[in-house]
């Protein structure tokens, strides 16, 4: 990781946390304490951040504080925002720019949307606070799947099939309550079938899940295994899993 996509990462654990310290960029990047601190003291002359003593908090912004995870119900577990904000970074590097692609709903794909916005990638969602935050960064192509809105998921929900009948995206990235060595669960059926919809329309799925749901089945098949091109996880994850999931052809990314 260079110098640049380290500032990245960094900017997205404090859009996760609110505040980090130098013993926490040590710890997850594995950098030196004079690193860390001129890491710190480059993004705060480039107004990227509030340095303060042994650590760094994020600019406020009505906008992002509304619309980011540590603000919204469905965020109020944050035991693993660390490593979702990992996840997003490793995620993003695999979007070119020119493409297309498809965010569904949560925390990682909150912090996804957060990285690649105001790039030249047409993002597609059916998320609204992603949606929300995305216009309020100006990000210039977005495309939000319509339907009706279920306030409790913070989601449009669309049955009718063809939603998508006119996109191709090249990749599709969503996350889920489990994912084992049979493929990856999601809680909710009606989330999850809507979702499916778009799975046709993609080129390449990447399962965005943290360490803690690896060898975990919970809810809905969402898809199996060997439909998930990419799966991006934490260094904790079940290793049984991970060797299972790699002999079914699943391209395993760890950070």
């Amino acid at each position: 990781m260079n110098e640049a996509q380290r500032h990245k990462a960094i900017l997205s654990l404090l859009n996760a946390r609110g505040s980090i310290t130098v013993q926490m960029i040590i710890d997850n990047f594995g950098v030196s304490p004079a690193t860390a601190r001129r890491d710190i003291a480059k993004l705060d002359e480039q107004k990227k951040l509030i340095k303060i003593r042994n650590g760094a908090e994020r600019i406020n912004n009505k906008a992002q504080d509304d619309w980011s995870p540590l603000s919204t119900e469905l965020f109020s577990d944050n035991q693993s925002l660390d490593e979702k904000a990992l996840i997003a970074v490793e995620a993003a590097t695999l979007v070119e720019q020119g493409d297309s692609v498809v965010i569904n709903c949560g925390s990682t794909a909150f912090l996804l949307g957060h990285e690649l916005a105001g790039q030249d990638i047409q993002i597609v969602t059916n998320y609204y606070p992603l949606a929300r935050y995305l216009i309020e960064q100006g990000h210039n192509d977005l495309v939000i799947t319509g339907g009706q809105y279920n306030k409790e998921k913070s989601i449009f929900l669309n049955t009718v099939s063809e939603v998508l009948s006119n996109y191709s995206v090249q990749w599709m990235f969503t996350s889920g309550k489990g994912l084992t060595a049979e493929g990856l669960y999601k809680n909710d059926m009606i989330t999850a079938v809507s979702e499916q919809q778009m799975l046709k329309h993609i080129s390449k799925l990447v399962a965005v899940v943290d360490s803690s749901k690896i060898n975990q089945k919970a809810g809905f098949l969402f898809c199996n295994a060997t439909e998930i091109d990419y799966l991006i996880t934490g260094k904790n994850a079940d290793q049984n899993t991970i060797k299972a999931l790699e002999q079914q052809g699943v391209e395993i990314i760890l950070v």
